[in-house]
């Protein structure tokens, strides 16, 4: 089998093959970039393996001009940068000692220990430079099953790193066959290690999860957490009901993790999840006017045509409502609207405090009207000292 896309024969990942391999070190392509070639899935992140230690990576990359960078020497990996596109080159590694947070890894001269240490079967199918497809770990038919399954022992495996346990759900969501459902060895070896996810720095489970959330289709991954533990100890309080529904109603939009999120609940998110102070804030305004009865007009006036959309299908997901057969231009209709009036087309009659009590209140009555009503409406209209 070979792999004969665009990606592997670009010059400049022929060139940075040539440069590594001129003094007799093997070079693979390894991960994500041939498992997803081999599915049809879309190559992105281009990781290179290699027998060649950091040091002669570096040697080897500035005598063939291509620029390095030590990005974890310590861990065996240089990042070259060939034409714009950056390579991860990492030597071959064992482990040597794990804690479940982090491993301990000495460095290997042959690919069977490097593929022993990984931890998907899928994920350890390689490729050499010409597109020959290595398999030392007979990955291949489950890779072509959509089959996620653990190297060796499954529970073993999630002792080396916990947060094997939500790459193993978010896989799933992207690369799993959602007909044939979950391992359930996988299943028993993730229940038996749940303490472990405690131990885990939240900076990194909530980049899993949000990883996660960002699949096309993460209900049914979310709802098997929830049903062995692991939910609870990623987000505690959450609840995935209204998952599943929000995912049907904004299958024709980009899959949106902040929206999702906002659909799950859940108590002390930025706790929990160490999400950006942007993300954390939104969802926290996403699930705050779910909940309020401010239309969603009035919302696309005030904070976008974007989010006034979010609000829209989180409250018929979370609500179970339908939604409104002409939402979508209501929306774009008010997010385009502006106001007819500004202060100074109330003074001199109105100053201070007054002047904005009275501004409030033309535009509330503006926005109740549709947006239709005109200026010379909007300054016609009595004033009865009330808002």
């Amino acid at each position: 089998m070979r792999i004969e896309q665009d990606w592997i024969r670009e010059k400049a990942t022929q060139d940075v093959c040539r440069a590594l391999t001129a003094e007799g070190a093997q070079v693979l392509f390894v991960g994500g970039c041939v498992r997803n070639a081999l599915m049809g899935e879309p190559v992105s992140d281009m990781d290179i393996a290699t027998d060649a230690h950091p040091e002669t990576v570096l040697a080897l990359a500035t005598k063939a001009g291509i620029k390095a960078i030590p990005t974890g020497i310590d861990h065996g990996t240089v990042t070259l940068v060939m034409h714009g596109i950056p390579y991860e080159i990492t030597t071959f590694r064992k482990d040597v000692e794990t804690d479940g947070r982090r491993a301990v890894v000495a460095f290997a001269d042959n690919i069977a220990d490097d593929a022993a240490r990984r931890d998907f079967t899928m994920n350890a199918i390689y490729a050499r430079p010409d597109g020959t497809v290595v398999d030392p770990l007979k990955g291949l038919p489950d890779l072509h099953a959509r089959r996620l399954r653990f190297i060796g022992d499954a529970e073993q495996r999630i002792r080396e790193d916990y947060l094997r346990t939500l790459r193993y759900f978010r896989f799933h969501a992207w690369y799993g066959n959602q007909a044939e459902g979950f391992d359930p060895e996988a299943l028993a070896a993730i229940a038996a290690t749940l303490d472990g996810l405690d131990t885990l720095s939240r900076e990194r489970v909530g980049a899993e999860f949000v990883k996660l959330l960002s699949a096309p289709d993460p209900a049914p991954a979310v709802a098997t957490m929830r049903q062995i533990g692991v939910l609870s100890h990623v987000l505690p309080g959450a609840d995935d009901r209204a998952l599943g529904p929000l995912v049907h109603l904004d299958g024709s939009t980009k899959p949106d993790a902040t929206r999702r999120l906002a659909a799950l609940g859940g108590a002390h998110l930025q706790k929990a999840l160490r999400l950006s102070k942007s993300a954390t804030t939104r969802v926290a305004q996403l699930r705050e006017e779910t909940g309020s009865s401010t239309s969603a007009a009035e919302l696309a006036y005030r904070q976008g045509a974007a989010f006034a959309h979010d609000v829209v299908l989180l409250r018929s997901a979370v609500l179970e409502m339908p939604l409104a057969p002409d939402y979508e231009s209501e929306i774009s209709g008010a997010a385009a609207s502006v106001f007819p009036l500004t202060a100074k087309d109330l003074m001199p009659t109105y100053r201070g405090p007054a002047l904005g009590k009275r501004l409030r209140k033309l535009e509330k009555t503006w926005i109740s009207s549709g947006f239709t009503l005109s200026r010379a409406a909007l300054l016609a209209l009595p004033d009865d000292d009330t808002e």
